[in-house]
């Protein structure tokens, strides 16, 4: 799209949404503050660097085989500088303890340290990026169906050292890039068929979580991630909602809310005022499930833009840490990469532009015939103008435009992987 076509468009936008006391132009403020927590495994199908060649295991898995995947880090690394440059704003970067820089040599899960990530650190610092981080325990000999909720006290204590270890490394990196990272603990376990001793797994993941947080990381956030089930572990989830839920509320934690981890039935954003009376802050992860799997790109459908809406009109933005989660491998990464983003930031767009104030009177004084009409007649209004602007404003390209520059970096790279 041509500039002058995208701020003509924009300034009749904005004067349609003043007609309706919308400002668009703060609007565009608050979006530029929103920051999306990219995940670095949607470049090479959750692999990583510790064993290029293994299998994933413990309840995931990336399906598809699209030309084009990252092979090292230095692929990955600008994958992530293509999409960055194609996702208007100023983002951070999600990695997982697979992804250290490891030079080649062995290191186990239980002998990570800072400095296997510090070339991520000054790679975010030249990128003017923030770094969250996740511990990482599937895909490994000890993965088993258990981890932290073993029977056996020698794999539960190789993986809380693997744990404590990881938020050292948040910490670290937080305390670099002076910002606190997200430091996001998800394990698999879990069993395939009918479990007796619920209670027994459930007691040896909360003494896990225990000795792991009784390390203080001041410069970190501590996250914990509830799950439905996994593939081959369908029959029962050690860290469920409600038991993920009760930690991070008894010990001043967050809980991660994964649009992918609930019951196809439920909805994510119901959960997010709800959570936020008891807890300080909220990680998301904006995936798209899809009957039962979870990973999908993630698009502009109802369920993202109901989390976008609660989020603005709850005025939670500054207690809600953003990041995605998905990994198609089925198609382009850095289009399923830049789609999801942007889709994400289109959610919040929209949000922002809702005449909230008008909807809560209307809701306030019983008037719900016309809250339902203003909810509907807002969906049909120019935001996707005033996204283009945002584009425009942040030199990254507007509307389809993305698609070309893709599919010439996609020319350039498959054929040299």
């Amino acid at each position: 799209m041509k500039e002058a076509q995208i701020i003509k468009a924009y300034e009749a936008a904005k004067e349609r949404y003043s007609q309706i006391g919308i400002d668009t132009d703060e609007a565009l403020k608050k979006l530029q503050n929103i920051s999306l927590s990219l995940h670095c495994w949607q470049t090479d199908d959750v692999t990583g660097f510790e064993n290029p060649d293994g299998q994933l295991s413990g309840g995931i898995q990336a399906t598809g085989n699209y030309p084009g995947k990252a092979r090292n880090i230095e692929e990955v690394r600008k994958d992530i500088e293509k999409a960055k440059s194609l996702i208007p704003g100023s983002h951070r970067l999600s990695i997982h303890a697979i992804y250290g820089d490891f030079g080649g040599k062995k290191v186990d899960r239980n002998e990570i340290e800072p400095k296997h990530f510090q070339s991520w650190i000054d790679w975010a610092k030249a990128n003017d990026m923030k770094l969250d981080f996740n511990s990482t325990s599937f895909s490994h000999p000890l993965s088993g169906d258990q981890s932290l909720s073993s029977r056996d006290k020698a794999v539960r204590d190789f993986w809380i050292e693997h744990t404590i270890r990881s938020r050292k490394i948040a910490d670290e990196m937080g305390r670099q890039l002076n910002d606190k990272a997200c430091h996001n603990l998800w394990i698999h376990d879990g069993s395939k068929d009918l479990t007796v001793d619920r209670y027994l797994y459930r007691s040896l993941l909360k003494d896990s979580l225990d000795k792991i947080f009784a390390t203080k990381c001041p410069n970190v956030k501590d996250a914990v991630e509830c799950k439905l089930f996994g593939t081959g572990l369908e029959s029962f989830t050690v860290g469920s909602h409600e038991f993920y839920m009760g930690y991070a509320v008894k010990n001043g934690i967050m809980a991660t809310l994964d649009m992918g981890h609930f019951h196809p039935t439920e909805e994510t954003y119901d959960k997010i005022s709800a959570m936020l009376l008891f807890t300080p802050e909220i990680l998301l992860h904006v995936s798209r499930p899809v009957r039962w799997d979870s990973d999908h790109v993630v698009i502009l459908n109802d369920s993202v833009q109901m989390l976008a809406q609660e989020i603005v009109w709850a005025d939670a933005l500054n207690k809600v840490n953003i990041g995605l989660d998905y990994f198609d491998a089925s198609i382009n990464r850095i289009g399923a990469y830049v789609i999801g983003s942007r889709a994400t930031q289109k959610a919040f767009l929209q949000a922002l532009l809702s005449p909230i104030k008008q909807l809560r009177d209307y809701e306030s004084s019983g008037r719900f015939f016309q809250r339902l009409a203003l909810l509907e007649e807002s969906k049909s209004m120019p935001w996707a103008a005033v996204y283009d602007y945002f584009c425009l404003k942040n030199n990254a390209p507007a509307a389809e435009d993305y698609i070309a520059t893709i599919e010439q970096y996609e020319k350039e790279v498959t054929s040299k992987r």
